[in-house]
C-alpha cells in the first residue's frame, strides 16, 4: 500500500492553517502546516510533497512567488492558492502562475476538497 499523499498547508493565519491541516487529514491525506512559504522552502523536503495549499499574501515569499520558485527548480507540484483580499487581479495572477486552484476566503470546505481531489487524482467515483 502506498503512503497517503502529503499536502503542505502554508498560511500565516494560525487558526486557518490548523483548520485546513485538520480538514486535509480528515480526508485521509497527510498534512503539515507552515506559517510561511519561506519556512516551507527551508525544510529542504519539497520533493516529499504531493500538493501545496497556500495563502497568496504572507510576510516574505508570497504564494505566487512560491509557485514561481518551484517552477524555476522544475518542481511540478500542484499549488492551490487562497486569499482573503478582494483584488480581482490576484486570481488572474494565480492562474497565470499555473495554480491548480484559486479560492477566496471565506470558502466552502467542499471547494477545497474538489481542488484537492483534482490535483491529487483522487476524485470520488
Amino acid at each position: 500500500m502506498s503512503a497517503a499523499p502529503l499536502v503542505a498547508i502554508i498560511d500565516d493565519d494560525e487558526s486557518l492553517r490548523l483548520a485546513l491541516v485538520g480538514l486535509v487529514r480528515s480526508l485521509g491525506y497527510e498534512a503539515r502546516g507552515f506559517p510561511s512559504a519561506d519556512a516551507f522552502v527551508q525544510t529542504g523536503e519539497l520533493a516529499s510533497y504531493t500538493c501545496i495549499v497556500t495563502d497568496i499574501q504572507m510576510p516574505g515569499m508570497s504564494g505566487i512567488e512560491l509557485k514561481e520558485y518551484l517552477a524555476a527548480r522544475q518542481i511540478a507540484l500542484p499549488v492551490i492558492m487562497i486569499t482573503g483580499r478582494p483584488d480581482p487581479t490576484l486570481e488572474e495572477k494565480a492562474r497565470a502562475s499555473g495554480a491548480a486552484g484559486f479560492l477566496r476566503k471565506p470558502f466552502e470546505a467542499n471547494a477545497l476538497i474538489s481542488y484537492l481531489d483534482s490535483a491529487l487524482g483522487t476524485a470520488s467515483s
